[in-house]
């Protein structure tokens, strides 16, 4: 969900933003702080929901520093979006076919950065922060990354520059695309009827950052939930099998600096005792979990291991 340092388009043109594309987030920041402070209430008068001060406070510090790791480095993303962007295949100005063809080309670009996210554990390292905590409310869609620019998550969106898209064009849908997926961060909201047939929602998101077996690897819509009706990666929630939250392995800390580099000190450590090649490549980007003698969980295994025992469940005794 992070999404880059937007900088200022002090002038427009062809290819520049009619508008500060970094007031979007600006913007924003006073709307969260509102609908947090209602779903605590909300929260503590119906009895859904469920908030703890301490993993609260955990969220809002990795948010603060994802901001302050998005200064000190964002640039660096921009400046490659603007780089590659010098040898682009077409002009595309700041027209309204453009902006519609941008807006589902970067909802794919999420979609296919979000799933290699959790299927790769160099991109994991980043993106595990977001699953860390045990409980799903709207501050834990602050919970974000450190280390998402530094461990390259940006390279998914080079495409779209590279075709041509206006860099501040894919800036700005990235930053609608975080601004919405706020909101589905929530328990409150229930099933949304047709809505849900087009796009992401609490309930699709909440079998996302569920740990439960048969959630597992599901629902990486960022606005729309089609790209995973069409890649085979949707599971709805069902109200008898309600998510359990976090990460397979809970981290049982709510210190800011162990939540941010946990991940990455595993990939170090596994790295610095792996006997070849091959066993470096698959601690680095194999599947979360991989292990060279297969001893350690990932999602497949999880996921066939729920499934055996769904269908010996099933099977009538003799």
């Amino acid at each position: 969900m992070t999404a880059p340092v937007m900088p200022v388009a002090p002038v427009y043109g062809a290819h520049e933003a009619p508008f500060d594309v970094s007031l979007i987030i600006t913007f924003a920041v006073p709307a969260f702080v509102l609908l947090i402070l209602i779903e605590m209430v909300i929260t503590k008068v119906t009895k859904k929901g469920r908030y703890e001060v301490t993993d609260s406070a955990t969220s809002l510090s990795m948010g603060l520093g994802n901001r302050i790791f998005g200064i000190l480095f964002g640039a660096f993303a921009v400046g490659a979006y603007f780089w590659v962007y010098e040898y682009r295949l077409f002009d595309l100005g700041w027209t309204p076919p453009v902006l519609v063809a941008c807006f589902f080309a970067e909802d794919l670009a999420y979609y296919w950065f979000h799933r290699v996210a959790h299927e790769r554990r160099w991109f994991w390292a980043s993106h595990v922060v977001h699953h860390s905590s045990q409980h799903y409310n709207l501050t834990t869609a602050l919970r974000q990354t450190w280390t998402g620019t530094l461990g390259l998550s940006f390279i998914f969106w080079l495409p779209l520059v590279y075709i041509g898209f206006p860099p501040l064009m894919v800036l700005m849908f990235s930053a609608f695309s975080l601004v919405y997926q706020f909101w589905i961060h929530t328990e409150l909201i229930d099933r949304m009827g047709p809505f849900e047939w087009v796009m992401n929602t609490p309930s699709h998101h909440r079998v996302h950052h569920a740990i439960n077996p048969n959630y597992l690897d599901a629902n990486y819509a960022g606005v729309l939930i089609i790209w995973d009706r069409m890649f085979g990666t949707f599971i709805p929630e069902r109200k008898e099998e309600p998510p359990r939250y976090g990460i397979v392995s809970q981290l049982g800390t709510f210190n800011p600096f162990r939540v941010a580099f946990h991940e990455w000190i595993g990939i170090w450590r596994d790295v610095t005792h792996a006997k070849s090649a091959r066993e470096v490549l698959g601690y680095m980007f194999g599947p979360p979990g991989w292990s060279p003698d297969g001893s350690r969980k990932t999602s497949a295994s999880l996921k066939a291991e729920w499934a055996a025992r769904q269908q010996s469940a099933a099977v009538p005794a003799e």
